[in-house]
């Protein structure tokens, strides 16, 4: 048995969701033209009809030719005769029920709806598409068996749209419950299915703050005095631009806890990024990620901070080696691959820094720095028209973090700093 197929779905179907005091609102489901789409789910009658005999299965072939002739003309309730005709001929044809069952679904008779895909799923269980359907009505009657209808239906769903408003269904039921954990799952497997979906991510974001700030309160209560709070408490500040108090809390951290994972790496980058010119800021910020080496082991990220405390003393052959390490231990650490490209441009050695600015840009496509150094590799190659596509992409990304920027500003907060540094500020092209 087939079931009504979901795979060309408008997009009107299902409406965007809607946050309501930080918890996720679905707006029920509607479509401006339900009939051509419940054209869509209507199935062939060549296998609904498959143990019937000849003289029946035609009139049951010709019954649901007539039902998708009533749709087209966008006539429900005609349709809905045929295919009760079917039904009078075939009792046990779950078509024919689930047809019946989209067709009061778009009506909102979700009641009715209910019903048929019970009987529909009672004959073939295995119609996953009208299991999923079942689980939205259950959710909007206060079925306490939406749950399980749904976390049936939500991960062998292929269709992208039914996928997308089952898992909303899902993880607002599971906020109901106040389960914020498994609420953050779903809209996690959301993002993955749909990452440009400005509503999923809105709604995301929504989720993973509320699920941050839960747990940050439970820390805050089990243990307020602890090295981790003062290393949270330190992030809040880097976060939010105030260096120089995030570095008193991560020393604070360190005094209740030398050993502490992270945080000496943490530290370092703090002092980095807060006098990254000063001598002194350089050999504290050494010390410091010798000490991360000490407690986490060498890592590709501590060997790229080694490889930027080289640059900044203009040790070259030294930076190399870093950048070189951290490569061989993570090849797609892209400030690895930024510290090469930029030392073999400085080597005069253009082609080989286009391979690792390439793998840059695929990890990394907002990279700015990425896409100009690329571009300006392309330059000294002569490979005119790629040099101006990648210079153009840095000018168009830098204008849209520059946007980003304000809004983190308007929030009285920091974005995540880049790896590398702006175009603006990367070495002069003096290539013809």
């Amino acid at each position: 048995m087939r079931e009504p197929q979901l795979g060309k779905l408008h997009e009107s179907v299902f409406h965007a969701a809607r946050i309501r005091h930080g918890v996720i609102n679905r707006l029920e489901l509607g479509c401006r033209e339900p009939l051509f789409l419940l054209l869509v789910l209507l199935v062939s009658a060549l296998t609904a009809v498959a143990q019937t005999g000849t003289s029946r299965a035609t009139e049951i072939h010709a019954h649901l030719q007539k039902a998708e002739e009533y749709l087209k003309a966008k006539d429900s309730n005609a349709a809905s005769k045929e295919f009760d005709a079917v039904l009078a001929l075939d009792p046990k044809n779950a078509e024919a029920h689930a047809n019946l069952g989209v067709i009061a679904f778009f009506q909102r008779d979700y009641q009715n709806a209910s019903q048929r895909f019970r009987k529909a799923l009672a004959i073939d269980p295995s119609l996953t598409k009208t299991q999923a359907l079942l689980g939205i009505c259950q959710k909007r009657l206060g079925d306490p068996s939406a749950r399980a209808s749904l976390e049936k239906s939500f991960p062998k769903l292929k269709d992208k749209q039914l996928q997308m408003e089952v898992g909303l269904e899902l993880a607002d039921l599971y906020d109901q419950q106040g389960n914020l954990g498994a609420t953050a799952a779903v809209m996690r497997s959301l993002v993955d299915l749909d990452p440009d979906n400005v509503e999923v991510l809105f709604m995301a974001q929504r989720v993973y703050t509320e699920l941050a700030d839960d747990t940050l309160n439970k820390l805050a209560i089990l243990a307020p005095g602890s090295a981790r709070m003062q290393q949270v408490i330190a992030e809040r500040l880097v976060n939010g631009g105030d260096l120089k108090n995030a570095i008193d809390h991560y020393r604070r951290a360190l005094q209740l806890d030398p050993r502490l994972s992270g945080v000496h790496f943490e530290l370092g980058e703090a002092i980095l990024e807060s006098s990254a010119a000063d001598s002194r800021a350089q050999a504290e910020a050494q010390k410091e990620f010798e000490a991360a080496v000490a407690v986490d082991g060498d890592t590709a990220k501590t060997e790229c901070e080694f490889g930027n405390l080289a640059m900044l003393r203009s040790q070259l052959d030294q930076a190399f080696k870093h950048y070189q390490r951290a490569y061989q231990l993570n090849p797609n650490e892209v400030q690895a691959q930024m510290g090469l490209a930029k030392l073999l441009i400085l080597q005069e050695k253009p082609q080989e820094a286009v391979k690792y600015l390439r793998m840059a840009v695929q990890l990394d496509p907002l990279n700015v720095a990425a896409h100009y150094r690329l571009g300006s590799a392309y330059k000294r190659l002569q490979m005119t028209e790629m040099a101006r596509k990648e210079m153009q992409l840095s000018q168009d990304i830098k204008k849209a973090k520059d946007q980003v920027q304000d809004l983190y500003h308007q929030m009285n907060r920091q974005p995540k700093p880049e790896t590398d540094e702006a175009p603006d500020a990367v070495e002069p092209d003096h290539s013809p």
